[in-house]
C-alpha cells in the first residue's frame, strides 16, 4: 500500500481551474520532488494535501487513511514554508515546541522531542537564541526542526531552500539528505530549482499546467522524457530543439529532412515506437552535451555567440538559424554545446555543429516522444 495516494485531485477557484485530477503515489520513505514553471500548481497541490486549500473533487490518503476532510492539524502532516514563519517573540526552542505546546502534550515530551530535532540538525548551541539573532540557514533549520517534533507521517516542503545563497543552497541539500536518510520519513518537496530536484529525489513528478507531464527517477526523466515539454524541462543549460520533416518511410526507418538544403537525416525507430506518418513536422531533441563538433551528423555551420566558462566544462552559444524552431522555446536560433573546459571557441569564430545519430530524440506536433535517443555520456 502507499504512504501517500492522491487521487484524481481537482482545484478550481471559480472558473479558474488550476489542478486537472491529478494522481500520484509515494511509498513510505520516499523522497519526492515536485517542479514545473510558476502556475502549474504544485504549491498549490501541496497545499491541498496540507489541508490549506480546499479541494474541488478527488481524496487524499495517509497510511490507509482518507484524510480529505480532515483539519490540517489531524492530516499527519507538517508543512515547511518558503518563509520560515517563525515567530520572533520565542526562542528557537519554543518556536520548535509549539504545536506540541498547542497540543497539550507534557512538558517533558516537548523537551524530549526539541532536544531530538536540535541534535539531528546540530542546533542545540542555539535554542535559547531568537529568529533576529540566526542566520538564514539556521533559521531554515528551525522551520524543519518544527516539523520533525510533530514526527509527522508526511513532510511537505514549499521551495525551503529559495531564500538563501549559492553556497548555503548546496550545504542544505546536503543537509536535506542526510536528514532524509536518518528519519527514513516519506517527503514532498516542491522547488524551481533543477539541482535540487536532480540531486535530492527519488522520484520527480514533473508539472504543466495544472497536469502531471511525467514521474519518473531523475535520470529517467533526463534520459527519457515522455514529452517535449519534460525534456526541455528537465536539464541545464536545456535541450536544443530542431524543426524537421517526415519525408522518407522504409520499414522502420524514418528519413527526416532539416529544411531546404539541409541534408536527410536517417533513425532507426525501436520495436514499440510510434512511427510518424510520411509528410509531418516533428522537433528533434539534441541535448548540449551531445552537440558538437566531432559528431557523425553535420547539422549546419554556425557562428560563436557566446562562450561561459564555468569551469570544469565551457558552454558555448553558437547562432544557428538556419536550424531554428519556430515556437517560443526557441532560443532565437542559438543552439548550446557543453565542451571541455579548455576549448579555445571564442566569439565570431566559426564551427561545425555536429551530432552522432544516436544522441536524437524525435517529438510529434503534440509534444509526445516519438523516439528516444540512447544516454549520452560527457567527458
Amino acid at each position: 500500500m502507499s504512504h501517500l495516494e492522491v487521487r484524481d485531485v481537482v482545484k478550481r477557484y471559480g472558473q479558474l481551474t488550476v489542478l486537472s485530477g491529478v494522481s500520484f503515489a509515494a511509498q513510505r520513505g520516499e523522497f519526492v520532488v515536485m517542479v514545473g514553471p510558476s502556475g502549474c500548481g504544485k504549491s498549490t497541490l501541496l497545499r491541498s494535501i496540507a489541508g490549506l486549500e480546499e479541494i474541488s473533487s478527488g481524496s487524499v490518503s495517509i497510511a490507509g487513511h482518507d484524510i480529505t476532510a480532515a483539519e490540517p492539524s489531524d492530516r499527519g502532516v507538517a508543512m515547511v514554508f518558503q518563509n520560515y514563519a517563525l515567530y520572533p517573540h520565542m526562542t528557537v526552542a519554543q518556536n520548535m515546541g509549539f504545536a506540541l505546546k498547542v497540543a497539550r502534550r507534557p512538558r517533558s515530551e516537548i523537551d524530549a522531542a526539541v532536544t531530538r530535532a536540535a541534535e539531528i540538525l546540530r542546533i542545540t548551541d542555539h535554542l535559547g537564541k531568537y529568529p533576529k539573532a540566526l542566520s538564514g540557514g539556521q533559521k531554515q533549520r528551525v522551520a524543519i526542526g518544527r516539523a520533525i517534533t510533530r514526527a509527522p507521517e508526511v513532510f511537505l516542503f514549499d521551495e525551503p531552500l529559495s531564500n538563501l545563497d549559492a553556497a548555503l543552497r548546496s550545504q542544505m541539500r546536503i543537509e536535506l539528505s542526510r536528514l532524509h536518510r536518518e528519519l527514513g520519513a516519506t517527503m514532498l518537496y516542491v522547488t524551481h530549482d533543477q539541482t535540487e530536484a536532480m540531486t535530492m529525489a527519488d522520484r520527480i513528478i514533473v508539472m504543466n499546467g495544472g497536469n502531471i507531464e511525467q514521474i519518473g527517477s531523475p535520470l529517467d526523466l533526463y534520459n527519457r522524457p515522455a514529452t517535449r515539454f519534460v525534456a526541455g524541462f528537465i536539464g541545464s543549460p536545456r535541450m536544443n530543439f530542431i524543426a524537421a520533416r517526415v519525408v522518407r518511410l522504409s520499414g522502420r526507418t524514418v528519413g527526416l529532412s532539416l529544411g531546404e538544403g539541409r541534408p536527410l537525416l536517417d533513425l532507426e525507430f525501436a520495436p514499440g515506437e510510434t512511427l510518424p506518418v510520411l509528410g509531418d513536422a516533428v522537433t528533434l531533441g539534441i541535448r548540449p552535451e551531445a552537440l558538437g563538433d566531432g559528431g557523425e551528423i553535420h547539422l549546419a555551420d554556425a557562428e560563436v555567440a557566446v562562450v561561459e566558462a564555468l569551469g570544469r566544462e565551457t558552454l558555448v552559444y553558437s547562432d544557428a538559424h538556419t536550424l531554428r524552431t519556430t515556437d517560443s522555446e526557441s532560443l532565437d536560433g542559438y543552439f548550446a554545446a557543453l565542451v571541455p573546459s579548455q576549448s579555445d571557441k571564442r566569439p565570431g569564430q566559426r564551427v561545425s555543429l555536429r551530432a552522432d545519430r544516436s544522441a536524437f530524440v524525435v517529438f510529434a506536433a503534440d509534444g509526445a516522444t516519438l523516439h528516444d535517443a540512447s544516454p549520452v555520456h560527457h567527458e
